[in-house]
């Protein structure tokens, strides 16, 4: 047989097994961009950008490609470098990630890891091995963005969202826990928000994991308007300051 029209055949029977969910999504889009300035204490100390710079084709999927980056600045480099980048795809129709990479640079400490999900035979693969995960595993980027497009607004103080992530070797229980509401203001401006608190248990979006609080628009868009992670000696905010390319209208902005 031809080798075009076998690989035509193959794409053929990939499609007629995806019979994947499909999620409704106001929340985010291609091209959105958010800017925050990373402060510990009353100090900026870097600088952390979000973005979804496009749609790639992975595994016959279309797929956001997430971006999520953390530099501290020039002046605070001497005391502690940090140099960390995220990068997922999520799939656009069922909102569930197809691979992760973790590239962290923090002070003398590094880490690379990256996982290529295999969602349809519920396998994750990487360079320590093939492991099993349960259907639309998340890993902790992908698991931020999907927690933007549920909706809060039926739950009670206390109430949680079971999510799964997948690290290193392991799957993790991800409970999103909903706090109520607060209206807080940032650069960025003035936002009624939902507060919500990720329960992390390995692998979050900084080297050492404590308690985190988030802070999203109380909108359609889910906007992170401030995160706030405790470490060791005190905590570390980081705060909106600029958004582009949004998906909606920012509602929540007084």
């Amino acid at each position: 047989m031809n080798k075009f029209f076998l690989i035509l055949l193959l794409l053929a029977v990939v499609r007629a097994d995806d019979n994947f969910r499909k999620l409704e999504n106001k929340s985010f889009k291609e091209g959105e961009k958010l800017s925050f300035n990373v402060n510990y204490g009353f100090v900026t100390a870097g600088i952390a950008s979000m973005e979804i710079d496009g749609i790639r084709r992975i595994s016959a999927r279309n797929a956001y490609h997430v971006l999520f980056r953390v530099n501290t600045v020039p002046s605070f480099d001497w005391i502690f470098k940090v140099r960390d980048r995220y990068e997922t795809f999520i799939d656009t129709e069922g909102l569930f990630p197809w691979r992760f990479e973790q590239h962290i640079r923090e002070g003398n400490y590094s880490k690379d890891f990256s996982a290529f999900f295999d969602q349809r035979r519920g396998k994750a693969k990487t360079s320590g091995g093939q492991y099993d995960i349960p259907p639309y595993v998340n890993d902790i980027l992908s698991a931020f963005y999907f927690a933007r497009t549920l909706d809060y607004s039926k739950m009670k103080v206390n109430d949680m969202v079971l999510l799964h992530n997948f690290y290193n070797d392991k799957v993790y229980d991800l409970n999103v826990k909903y706090l109520g509401k607060e209206t807080i203001s940032v650069t960025a401006g003035t936002f009624e928000c939902i507060v919500v608190e990720p329960l992390v248990q390995e692998g979050g979006l900084f080297k050492s994991e404590g308690s985190i609080t988030v802070w999203l628009s109380d909108d359609d868009l889910k906007l992170p308007v401030k995160v706030k992670t405790k470490v060791v000696i005190g905590s570390i905010d980081a705060e909106l300051t600029k958004y582009e390319g949004l998906a909606g209208k920012l509602t929540s902005k007084r």
